[in-house]
């Protein structure tokens, strides 16, 4: 079984958690079934970057990018080299470090409906 660690963040997540996953599902999809309420404005679709996060460790080790998301990633607030879209990004065979970053495109966290 593999393991997601969500770093803590100061709304969602005040002292981290650790998923088990498994090979092929998204990192939202672990978010979701785990409580952890990542905004996905678009229902998964990627066109929104809501679901914007910041891979700290296992970047190589998810599914590629595809030039949708890559297009998507563009649009996102906070941008970094290993940023992926929690509802594209799919585990494969490692373990993954996760960040949620505070804000995203469309509002900060705190006044998120979620």
């Amino acid at each position: 079984m593999l393991k997601i660690e969500f770093l803590p963040h100061k709304i969602l997540l005040p002292t981290g958690k650790i998923c088990s996953a498994k090979s092929g599902e998204t990192i939202l999809d672990v978010a979701l079934k785990n409580n952890i309420l990542m905004e996905h404005a678009c229902e998964k679709s990627c066109i929104c970057t809501t679901c914007h996060c910041i891979i700290r460790k296992g970047f190589s080790f998810l599914s590629e990018c595809t030039e949708k998301e890559e297009d998507a990633l563009d649009k996102a607030w906070g941008l970094e080299e290993n940023s992926r879209l929690a509802c594209q990004a799919r585990l494969t065979n490692q373990n993954i470090i996760v960040e949620i970053p505070y804000y995203s495109k469309n509002s900060s966290v705190k006044n998120s409906k979620f």
